[in-house]
């Protein structure tokens, strides 16, 4: 329904049968219902779409982590989430459209000057956990003891994400992450990262070899 805020002989703002009102410097416009293009999509077109949804669908379940991951790898006119897409949208997708999928070792969440978990490793021992360590140095030269562990596991058979944000302080040096019981069996691909304690700061994710947990 559109809405006459400045009388009878103002504009109107919103829908109104097959118009649209709004007021756009200083002017009030109105302009048609854009139609549905009848035009079939060429294949550029879909394989496009595709390989923006392969991206988008996977990066908006870790929207939280890449606010603070990417929170210093941004242009001014440029959200987190949005570097994080154009970022993985040219280096991580893999594939013949419209059938794309993500090179999992070459996408990140996290871009950032903090150190990484130096020399991290993983292993699984125990049905459905994932232990992890790392060594205790700063390979950028930028961080603390008091960094935060930060992990991400993903189940592409199950097409499911276990994170956890601040698990233990950098110096803790090795962390055991419980895993939903239907993860055991199954290949799964892992990324971790830091975080500063205050969260001002963050360094690059790092991708780990897929392991198959007990």
């Amino acid at each position: 329904m559109g809405i006459q805020h400045w009388g009878a002989f103002g504009g109107f703002q919103n829908k109104t049968g097959a118009l649209v009102g709004h007021y756009t410097n200083g002017q009030n416009v109105i302009t048609a219902i854009p139609h549905p293009s009848q035009t079939p999509a060429t294949t550029a077109q879909i394989n496009q779409r595709a390989k923006f949804k392969t991206v988008v669908s996977f990066l908006s379940r870790l929207t939280g982590l890449i606010r603070i991951g990417f929170q210093n790898a941004h242009g001014a006119k440029q959200s987190a989430f949005n570097a994080a897409f154009v970022y993985n949208y040219q280096n991580a997708v893999i594939g013949v459209g419209p059938d794309f999928t993500l090179d999992y070792a070459k996408f990140v969440y996290s871009k950032g000057n903090l150190s990484s978990p130096y020399a991290a490793e993983f292993l699984t021992d125990v049905p459905a956990k994932i232990k992890f360590s790392w060594l205790d140095y700063l390979g950028t030269g930028i961080g603390a003891q008091t960094d935060m562990f930060t992990v991400v596991v993903y189940c592409p058979v199950l097409d499911q994400f276990v994170t956890l944000a601040n698990a233990v302080p950098r110096s803790a040096l090795t962390y055991t992450l419980q895993l939903p019981p239907p993860f055991s069996g199954k290949v799964v691909n892992a990324w971790v990262s830091m975080v500063s304690a205050d969260g001002k700061l963050a360094s690059n994710s790092i991708s780990l070899p897929d392991i198959t947990v007990l």
